[in-house]
């Protein structure tokens, strides 16, 4: 304090000194919201400056701002003097206290006191008409304001820009900010949001240039919306908003650096973002997680792990948010063991009841274990799991195949009182295309109506996909035809269901309602009516589709280009094959298996192996399906040791483990070379447990050969994985019939006849029965079922009636002379 000012304050009564002291106690802990300014009020009683107006004003600010709105009503009404700056003041208070309803009710008791409201005063209030969408009040303030001439005030015209944009009367609001004689950033910026909350990102960007026309200089909160708009059109927007950032010489404050690293980000251009990042020393936690966030979405899991080291180097400490990033990194490499270590993490600093936290635990869990029990435990600790926490357990549970706990859940969710979203059903839904729960998709769609989500396209999309899963493509046509809007994923989802059923004709069809309804094709929907053209070896559709890839751009995605080898290698039309196939800028490994496919279906063994061998060396590494393959290649040429070599040197250069579908080809390999012995060592020694089809296969063999000893053994088997399979049976009784042993095949006939003829249907054709052979001399299951006539319906309904494996197993001993039983 000057000598001056120290002079006149002693010169004065002490009395007016205090008030004078108190005043700017007051004024000082209201700029910095001190609590301790509140002390003042019990002297100002004590020495009669209970009535000072300017006084009670300050004191009614500054518990407003350290002691909530109710405090400040109760001081209020004890004082015996207000004036506008009071009524504003606590109406300002109820506002940002988000008690609107409060607020507008204060403001009906400010006008029923003969209190004139002021600018300021309306303002406020029109907050709260914007934020409860009070249109008509809001409206009738608006008239208000026009006759008292206060249009021109840029805070009331700001608001009243925000009123009409949130109740959707953005063209009003338009013209309210162009005939605004004194428009600020403010007014302009507020405009700018309402079209970013619209997703009108090019509005958006328009409006900025016109607001740089009239020659209003933009604020920090100008930029940071133009940078959000940005992330949703292109980079160079958003280079070109930071360049008119420094050109206008905004300071470059916390805010708008993290809104800049965040938009580089997004783009994942990492390098940009660290250096805006380093431009200022300033940092918090809500920059650095921006940081860790853009390496995760750039997939640089290493330097996001690396950015929260320093981050905890530099003092700062790390939020939900940024355990949720770093979290959702391991997630998306399935690390489970980083993931329990930043768990580990978690409970160190006391988030393990945070559900933004929580729920990005359950969803590591839960794609990266092998099992729920760790995703359960953490779902217990979250203290008030949201919607994103049961849909992410749920949708869990459905990816590990727990479809009956997955629905559980969901029934206990809504008796939680939280409503599923359309993830939520989304998710449940994607569960319900198998056989096993039709109903559950019939009761799920009667809910979906009734809560009224079946508007939600993303909805309508899975119900169609469920019912499209269960075959049931009436009911999905249905859903489709009630949809508001229908898109690429709703008839590319119909048409994937309908070629994975063998409907390949009716997947074609689809292509008609995509044209009406003038819903264009994506690179997933053109493959997938490739794929259908393949099915059906139909040249003239594929040949227009493949005109059409051109035409429309898409040939140039691998999974076009992979669906026209597909197609031309099934067509048996090679040279096209290859001609796609050397379009292919850097073809996959699906690509290389699609034509090594068509090559051997064609009987081309050599260049089969050939082409693998092209395949290895361009650096494209061979998968399962490769293998296969190669095992079939070496099957149709009855080459038995390069199979044995293949199969053992590809899984141990690639580390591919052999499924079962591969030891059944290489037990019929063997097989058909008379090997019996070597296929049963491998049946045996498999790491895999054997299923009923590997056995057949061998018995197969066994009745080619005419080994008889070792048929009766894997019959026998067989049929303790699967004693109601006819198959084994017939195959069997086909054994005995090749050796000379008729009277055992009939036997053997009759002996199923006699078990329970029950138990498969029509049994007194199967002497007229007659059987195929495949190439390889296997036997399919469908192929004999197919001939017995007996259906899926008919067998499992009367599988709780039949003998027991040990009452079958009796029975055959009389049947079996060698005695392997």
């Amino acid at each position: 304090m000057s000598r001056p000012t120290l002079k006149a304050v002693f010169s004065e009564n002490p009395s007016s000194r205090f008030r004078d002291i108190c005043s700017r106690i007051l004024v000082f802990c209201n700029s910095r919201s001190l609590r301790d300014g509140i002390c003042v009020h019990s002297p100002v009683i004590k020495l009669g400056f209970e009535d000072d107006l300017y006084l009670n004003n300050n004191l009614l600010c500054l518990y407003s701002k350290c002691c909530g709105p109710e405090q400040a009503r109760q001081f209020f009404d004890e004082m015996p003097h207000r004036d506008v700056v009071s009524w504003t003041g606590l109406l300002s208070a109820y506002v940002k206290s988000g008690n609107h309803e409060k607020a507008l009710q204060f403001l009906y008791s400010m006008l029923m006191s003969g209190q004139t409201p002021n600018e300021y005063t309306l303002s406020s209030a029109l907050r709260s008409c914007s934020a409860l969408e009070e249109f008509d009040l809001g409206a009738g303030i608006h008239t208000y304001i026009v006759k008292k001439g206060m249009e021109s005030n840029p805070v009331v015209g700001s608001n009243l820009i925000d009123l009409y944009s949130k109740c959707g009367y953005r063209e009003e609001a338009c013209n309210i900010l162009m005939h605004m004689e004194n428009s600020d950033a403010i007014a302009w910026t507020t405009m700018i949001s309402s079209f970013l909350e619209e997703r009108k990102w090019n509005l958006a960007l328009h409006l900025y240039l016109r607001m740089v026309e009239a020659k209003v200089p933009p604020n920090e909160f100008t930029f940071v919306k133009l940078l959000g708009a940005s992330r949703f059109l292109d980079l160079k927007y958003g280079m070109l908003i930071h360049a008119h950032l420094t050109m206008w010489g905004t300071q470059l404050n916390l805010i708008l650096k993290t809104a800049l690293v965040d938009m580089y980000s997004r783009f994942h251009k990492m390098e940009d973002a660290i250096k805006v990042f380093s431009l200022t020393p300033d940092s918090d936690v809500f920059l650095w997680t921006t940081i860790i966030s853009g390496f995760v979405e750039s997939t640089k899991v290493r330097e996001a792990i690396k950015a929260f080291l320093l981050m905890e180097v530099s003092g700062v400490t790390a939020n939900n948010f940024t355990y949720s990033s770093l979290l959702t990194a391991c997630s998306s490499i399935l690390s489970l063991e980083l993931g329990q270590q930043l768990h580990s993490r978690v409970i160190l600093v006391g988030l393990d009841e945070d559900v933004s936290a929580g729920n990005a635990l359950i969803d590591m869990y839960m794609k990266c274990s092998c099992t729920v029990e760790n995703a359960f435990q953490v779902f217990g600790c979250i203290y008030s799991p949201n919607v994103i926490s049961w849909t992410t357990l749920i949708a869990g549970l459905a990816a590990h195949n727990y479809i009956r706990e997955s629905f559980q859940f969901f029934l206990e969710m809504r008796e939680a009182g939280v409503e599923p979203n359309s993830f939520t059903l989304s998710s449940i839904l994607g569960a319900c295309g198998t056989a096993e729960y039709p109903t559950h998709a019939l009761q799920l769609h009667g809910f979906i109506i009734k809560s009224k989500a079946d508007h939600d396209i993303s909805v309508g999309n899975a119900l169609v996909d469920a019912y499209a899963g269960l075959e049931m493509f009436d009911d999905a046509w249905g859903v489709i035809s009630t949809m508001d809007c229908r898109d690429t994923i709703t008839y590319t989802t119909l048409a994937t269901r309908m070629n994975h059923a063998g409907h390949h004709g009716m997947a074609l069809k689809v292509i008609r309602y995509m044209v009406k309804e003038d819903v264009m094709m994506d690179e997933f929907s053109l493959a997938c009516f490739l794929s259908a053209s393949a099915g059906m070896n139909e040249m003239i559709s594929g040949r227009q589709l493949h005109c059409y890839s051109v035409k429309s751009g898409l040939g140039g995605w691998i999974s076009v280009s992979n669906a026209l080898i597909d197609l031309y290698a099934k067509c048996q039309c090679m040279k096209d094959a290859h001609k796609a196939f050397e379009e292919m800028p850097e073809p996959n490994t699906v690509s290389w298996n699609g034509l090594i496919c068509g090559v051997v279906s064609t009987g081309n063994i050599s260049p089969a192996f050939s082409m693998f061998e092209d395949m290895r060396l361009s650096g494209v590494k061979p998968d399962s399906v490769t293998l296969l393959l190669l095992l079939s290649a070496c099957n149709r040429g009855g080459l038995v040791d390069l199979g044995l070599e293949y199969f053992h040197s590809v899984q141990e250069a690639y580390g591919i483990a052999p499924e079962l579908h591969h030891y059944n080809c290489l037990v019929n390999l063997l097989g058909q070379a008379g090997r019996l012995d070597e296929a049963r060592d491998v049946i045996e020694h498999m790491p895999l447990k054997q299923n009923a089809m590997i056995y057949k296969t061998l018995l197969s063999a066994c009745r080619l050969h005419k080994n008889v000893p070792l048929g009766e053994e894997m019959a026998r088997k067989g049929m303790e994985l699967d004693p109601f399979d006819p198959t084994f049976y017939l195959l069997l009784a086909k054994l005995y019939d090749a050796s000379g042993r008729s009277d055992l095949g009939d036997g053997t006939l009759q002996m199923m006849r006699d078990l329970d003829s029950r138990s498969f249907p029509r049994l007194n054709q199967l002497p007229q029965c007659k059987l195929e052979h495949q190439e390889e001399g296997i036997i399919t299951e469908s192929h004999i079922k197919g001939n017995m006539e007996i259906t899926l319906s008919d067998t499992k309904s009367r599988w709780r009636i039949m003998p027991s494996t040990e009452i079958r197993q009796r029975s055959l001993q009389a049947y079996f002379p060698s005695g392997l039983c």
